[in-house]
């Protein structure tokens, strides 16, 4: 019969797990900022190509069944957050684990902030990056026009939530993202790390929880192409520019990301990384 010692062997135990969530936060919130900046930009260019992977999927869907396609854009989307942890790249929403550390004295509370303002803005520059991109490679009118109409309709829909439904999903949301990368510590080989993040990013995708990283692409794309777009475009759609005339910055920063980011940090920050690290590392008895 197989011990919890020769069991590590093949997966880090839960006690391991704490430990290593304990010391990955002091990591990141003690080293030189400045390249966790550039790991952050990363990061958020990784999250955007994965939204782009989710648009694919869900143009053009319209007559397949509701949770099937949903369940296809969350799987595809789990692509960004396994490039993530692979490369090693800093993503706010996971970074808000660094509490951990912050609990057991190990970094500061001034530490601990200026990580996550940091990886913050890193994200938000990364997802402007392939906004930046994917509107220059005319993306929007792939699908005869169809693919800049999910974006339009996907980014409006976020705009539209209440406070608190904003923020509950943002909490929702990072429960899934923070457990999927808390899991990622019992791995012991990449396919162990990669392949138990599927279910739980894809989870959160198909069930339209919110993440503010993911958001910082899918909005301005929708801001973009609602307020730049060319006559070809409407007329390829059948649509007016007026009835997305509110997909601007004012809905996009008060109506969405400051309560998803609100949300995602005590998702992740408490309900997840404070709950398991505390319940799974060694006490006195």
């Amino acid at each position: 019969m197989k011990t919890e010692e020769n069991l590590s062997t093949v997966a880090a135990t839960p006690a391991q797990m704490a430990q290593i969530g304990e010391d990955v936060g002091a990591y990141k919130a003690t080293k030189n900022q400045f390249y966790s900046f550039l790991s952050a930009i990363s990061a958020g260019a990784f999250i955007a190509l994965a939204f782009v992977f989710y648009t694919t999927t869900q143009t053009g869907s319209a007559g397949a069944p509701w949770g099937l396609t949903k369940l296809v854009g969350g799987l595809v989307f789990s692509l960004g957050v396994i490039m993530v942890v692979v490369c090693g790249c800093e993503l706010f929403t996971s970074s808000t684990m660094t509490t951990v550390a912050r609990a057991n004295n190990r970094i500061s509370t001034f530490q601990m902030v200026r990580n996550w303002i940091v990886v913050y803005c890193g994200n938000f520059v990364g997802g402007l990056c392939i906004v930046g991109l994917i509107w220059m490679g005319g993306q929007t009118m792939a699908a005869n026009g169809q693919w800049g109409l999910t974006i339009l309709t996907t980014a409006q829909h976020k705009i539209h939530h209440t406070w608190s439904e904003a923020f509950a999903l943002g909490v929702l949301c990072n429960i899934m993202v923070c457990l999927a990368v808390w899991m990622t510590y019992a791995g012991k080989t990449l396919t162990d790390k990669a392949f138990i993040q599927i279910l739980p990013i894809g989870l959160f995708v198909a069930s339209g929880f919110e993440h503010s990283v993911a958001n910082m692409f899918m909005i301005p794309m929708g801001i973009i192409t609602a307020h730049f777009s060319t006559p070809d475009f409407w007329q390829a759609i059948g649509l007016n520019p007026e009835q997305f005339a509110d997909l601007d910055v004012y809905h996009f920063i008060v109506k969405n990301l400051i309560p998803v980011t609100l949300g995602n940090l005590a998702g992740g920050g408490i309900c997840v990384a404070l709950l398991q690290w505390y319940t799974n590392k060694p006490h006195a008895h």
